[in-house]
């Protein structure tokens, strides 16, 4: 038998017993392990996912008569039918002063916005997105570092309706036009340049070309990082994120979709030809993310949560969604040995991190230093 090597001392107090116990009481079980709740939730699919659409309450509208149709389609499963929801009202139910984004940059000092300024400026964004024309099915593109007008502009998006899909400004021309012009995207928000491993880098004249190849946009938004200055008058419609915000919007209207409506669009690597597109839908990716944060991360509002990636990488997606718990994201944009191999464990301890993601790639590069 394994030798058991931690085991938690409030292990009554988390999510996951709170869950064995609602399942045990609403369907009268006597399950006590992890394991125990495993075999009862893949032969009781409909039951275990209505539980978790009560017990990690979603904001969501209308009625639904059956969890699921057509259980034994892969694919072609339809989920919740009847109900409607959106992602980012889920993501801005918080809205007070807490610390909703720590954003940091090699060698900078760290930047925070509250659950509050963060609604305020989604706000703002959606409202410019739709006097742009982006409504509800349309796609909007990220050529953008890891930085909290990323999160804004997705959530700006998605409040629309609109789907939202982004790549890293490190990648190369052809990587993001193989992407993107798959999706044919109405506008693009681009960073006018980003940092790895002390050095700055322009994405402008990468923009320049790939706009070039992608004739559907019809407005590029740049943000000006690391105060580039960038001349926009190389840029076709480009217009400054910040003059986005300079309006004086009306209450938020947060478009209401179907659970199954597309949110976002990743990517396979593209290995094997191009890469392949893959669509998420909107109430599959919140109740599947509420699900891992709760069960599995056991999180709460006190907890900081890093996961070191690129909004190319399917981990900032992931890592996004913790908003709806209320919890504090941290936000990196640089190489995680930058000064020196220490520099993300460096961050544990400045920022408080409580729950530590990263790669395989990166534990391994820490063992051969």
């Amino acid at each position: 038998m394994d030798k058991i090597l931690w085991k938690p001392d409030n292990i009554q107090q988390t999510h996951f017993n709170n869950f064995i116990g609602l399942v045990n009481s609403r369907y009268n079980k006597n399950l006590i392990s992890y394991n125990d709740l495993y075999d009862w939730s893949v032969n009781n699919i409909p039951q275990f996912w209505e539980t978790t659409l009560d017990y990690s309450d979603i904001v969501y509208s209308g009625k639904y008569d059956r969890v699921i149709e057509n259980m034994n389609m892969e694919p072609g499963a339809k989920w919740f039918p009847g109900l409607t929801l959106n992602f980012a009202e889920n993501l801005l139910k918080f809205r007070d002063d807490k610390t909703a984004i720590i954003s940091k940059i090699e060698n900078h000092p760290a930047r925070k916005i509250s659950y509050q300024d963060l609604f305020i400026e989604v706000e703002k964004l959606a409202t410019s997105l739709r006097e742009l024309g982006v409504t509800r099915g349309d796609r909007v593109a990220g050529f953008l570092p890891n930085i909290p007008e990323a999160i804004i502009a997705m959530l700006a998006t998605a409040s629309i309706g609109a789907i939202w899909s982004s790549s890293s400004p490190d990648f190369g021309i052809k990587s993001v036009t193989d992407r993107f012009s798959q999706i044919q995207p109405k506008i693009i928000f681009s960073a006018s340049s980003y940092i790895y491993n002390g050095k700055s880098f322009s994405s402008i004249e990468k923009l320049q070309e790939i706009i070039k190849q992608l004739p559907t946009i019809e407005k590029v938004i740049i943000v000006d990082y690391l105060n580039t200055r960038p001349d926009y008058a190389k840029i076709p419609n480009s217009i400054n994120y910040k003059t986005l915000l300079s309006n004086d919007p009306g209450p938020i209207i947060f478009e209401q979709v179907p659970f199954d409506h597309p949110l976002y669009v990743l990517y396979t690597s593209g290995t094997t030809g191009l890469p392949k597109s893959i669509v998420h839908g909107t109430g599959g990716t919140l109740i599947q993310h509420k699900k891992e944060f709760l069960l599995h991360c056991d999180v709460d509002r006190e907890d900081t949560v890093f996961y070191y990636t690129t909004c190319g990488w399917m981990m900032w997606n992931w890592l996004v969604s913790f908003l709806s718990t209320g919890t504090t994201i941290v936000l990196y944009d640089g190489s995680p040995f930058y000064p020196d191999p220490r520099a993300m464990w460096n961050l544990v301890d400045e920022l408080g991190i409580t729950i530590f993601g990263t790669s395989a790639k990166f534990i391994d590069a820490c063992k051969n230093n």
